[in-house]
C-alpha cells in the first residue's frame, strides 16, 4: 500500500526543507512506500527554489505549482487531483504535524481496514504545544458546534491532519472549498456518505518560523457554510451520496489500539 502526502505550501522558505526531510526520513525508516507532494501555493520568498533542490535530491519527493487562485484549499485540491498511490494525507508545511503520528496513522488504516483515519488533539494521548489562545477558543466552540449538530463523538473535526484512501476522495466529490474550511467539508462529506473511519490522538506543535495562514476573522463565514451545506445533505439528501462500496463503520482508536483492537461505535 502507497502513501502520498499532500503539503500545501505558500511562503514556507524557512519551514519547507525541514520538515519534508524528516517526514521523508520517517518515512523511509518505517519502511513506508510513499510519495510526499508538496504543493507550491503562489509562494513570492523562494520557496519554489528549495522545492527544485529537494526534487532533485530525492526521488520520493515532487512538487506543482498551484493552477489555481491562492488559497489552502485550492491547494489541498491540486494535490488530490494529482497524488499517486492507495492513500493520502493532508499534513502541514510549518511541521505542525509529526511524521511519527502520521506513522501510526497509516498502520491504523491497514490494521483496522478502515477507509479513514482522523487525528484529535483533544482526545487521551493528544498534544498540543504553544497553541495560541485565541485560535483554541475559536476551535473548541466551532467543534463543539459540529459535534451537536451532527451528534458526532469525534472532537476535532477542524483538525487537517488526516488521512484517507483513495476511493474516499472521489466520493466526497464536488470538493467545494477553497479556503481552510476543506479541512472540515473532506471529513463531514467522509462521515455522512458512510465510509469508516478511526480516531486517533496527535500532537500539534506551533511554528518556530513564519507566519500561520488562518485567518480567524476571515474563515468563520467559510467555516459555517460548509457546516451547513454539509447538515443539508445529511438530512435532505435521503442518502443519495451514500456510499455503495463500502459499508458504514466507524471505529474509534488509539496509538495502543493500533495494534489490531477496534472499538466501534
Amino acid at each position: 500500500m502507497k502513501l502520498c502526502v499532500v503539503i500545501p505550501a505558500h511562503n514556507e522558505r524557512e519551514n519547507i526543507e525541514p520538515t519534508v526531510q524528516e517526514l521523508r526520513r520517517c518515512l523511509a525508516s518505517e519502511s513506508v512506500t510513499h510519495e510526499i507532494l508538496i504543493i507550491n501555493d503562489h509562494s513570492t520568498d523562494g520557496t519554489e527554489a528549495v522545492l527544485v533542490r529537494l526534487c532533485n535530491k530525492f526521488p520520493s519527493i515532487r512538487y506543482l505549482n498551484n493552477p489555481y487562485s491562492p488559497g489552502f484549499g485550492l491547494a489541498v485540491r491540486c494535490g488530490l487531483e494529482n497524488f499517486t498511490g492507495d492513500a493520502v494525507a493532508l499534513y502541514m508545511a510549518d511541521a505542525s504535524d509529526r511524521p511519527e503520528d502520521l506513522v501510526t496513522f497509516f498502520r491504523t488504516m491497514m490494521i483496522e481496514g478502515v477507509d479513514c483515519v482522523f487525528g484529535s488533539r483533544f482526545s487521551k494521548g493528544g498534544r498540543l504545544v504553544d497553541y495560541p489562545f485565541p485560535k483554541l477558543i475559536f476551535n473548541r466552540l466551532g467543534n463543539h458546534f459540529v459535534r451537536l449538530l451532527f451528534r458526532l463523538r469525534y472532537d476535532d473535526v477542524t483538525n487537517a491532519f488526516k488521512l484517507y484512501k483513495r476511493h474516499v476522495i472521489e466520493g466526497v466529490k464536488p470538493i467545494l472549498s477553497q479556503h481552510f474550511n476543506l479541512t472540515v467539508e473532506l471529513p463531514l462529506k467522509a462521515i455522512i456518505r458512510g465510509y469508516s473511519y478511526s480516531i486517533v490522538p496527535n500532537q500539534w506543535v506551533n511554528r518556530k518560523t513564519g507566519e500561520s495562514k488562518l485567518k480567524i476573522k476571515e474563515m468563520g463565514s467559510r467555516y459555517l457554510f460548509i457546516v451547513l451545506y454539509c447538515f443539508i445533505e445529511k438530512w435532505l439528501s435521503r442518502g443519495d451520496y451514500h456510499s455503495r462500496a463500502t459499508p458504514f463503520r466507524h471505529a474509534e482508536g488509539t496509538k495502543s489500539e493500533a495494534a489490531g483492537k477496534s472499538n466501534k461505535v
